[in-house]
């Protein structure tokens, strides 16, 4: 027990700007280890969104409220997953080859796709969070951090890395991830949807998981035709579109 709290705090660390107790003895491969409690840390995330929400609508509409939102949710994670979203765009959208698609990637300017790619997918969280109602919206942000969490490091068991080992930010991360820790992973998952079940229509929780499903889909399709496996660039970009699949599925508004 006292390891699995070492790991959270290291998987605190790594996904958010979150301040955690020094960790003593701390071990290169406890980062790969700590994935499996990623999606608690996204949990995290979502309430403390969810809160800025909350609050931000007792003042203000809807529509203040979910960019006061995702502003809270880019800065408690350093923009650590929509970093990795413009760095994706950019490399798949300009390079042809793999090795240019990587060199591209690692360059700490932003270019044209991605600039394109992070405005599109900011303007369009905010726009689908401020379309529902205020406990609805509460809700699907503490699930879409989480659930968007587990979607992205789904990549770590489907993949093999597909960088270069010797220059990823991250190099203990750069393994597979096993069926143990995704069986971990998605339990975390359990305790805020038997809760929060209730409050959406049960297709709409269905299209939200096939379309969070979809994007894990192409996303795995995409990276291991472009660049032969998965980058820490990559698994940013699938966290951040299966969030949006994930708020598309629970604000569809066909008559139920």
């Amino acid at each position: 027990m006292a390891h699995e709290l070492r790991l959270l705090l290291v998987a605190i660390q790594f996904l958010t700007r979150l301040p955690v107790p020094a960790l003593r003895h701390y071990q290169p491969d406890w980062l790969h280890q700590s994935s499996r409690h990623f999606p608690a840390v996204g949990l995290l995330v979502g309430l403390l969104c969810a809160a800025v929400y909350w609050l931000a609508s007792l003042l203000f509409g809807p529509l203040v409220a979910a960019v006061a939102s995702t502003a809270a949710g880019v800065r408690l994670t350093g923009a650590f997953h929509e970093d990795g979203l413009a760095d994706t765009c950019d490399g798949l959208g300009g390079g042809l080859t793999r090795e240019r698609t990587l060199e591209i990637m690692k360059d700490s300017r932003l270019g044209t796709f991605g600039t394109l790619g992070l405005v599109l997918a900011l303007l369009l969280k905010i726009a689908l969070l401020a379309g529902l109602p205020l406990p609805q919206a509460v809700a699907a942000l503490v699930i879409g951090h989480g659930a968007s969490r587990l979607a992205c490091i789904s990549l770590l068991a489907l993949l093999p890395y597909g960088g270069d080992p010797d220059h990823a930010k991250a190099k203990p991360m750069a393994q597979q991830l096993t069926s143990g820790q995704g069986m971990v992973a998605g339990l975390w998952l359990l305790p805020p949807l038997a809760i929060l079940w209730s409050g959406f229509h049960p297709l709409q929780w269905l299209l939200a998981l096939v379309l969070a499903l979809a994007v894990v889909r192409y996303q795995q399709q995409l990276l291991r035709r472009r660049l032969g496996g998965y980058t820490g660039d990559g698994l940013g970009a699938t966290q951040q579109l299966s969030e949006l699949a994930i708020y598309a599925g629970l604000a569809a508004q066909w008559p139920l």
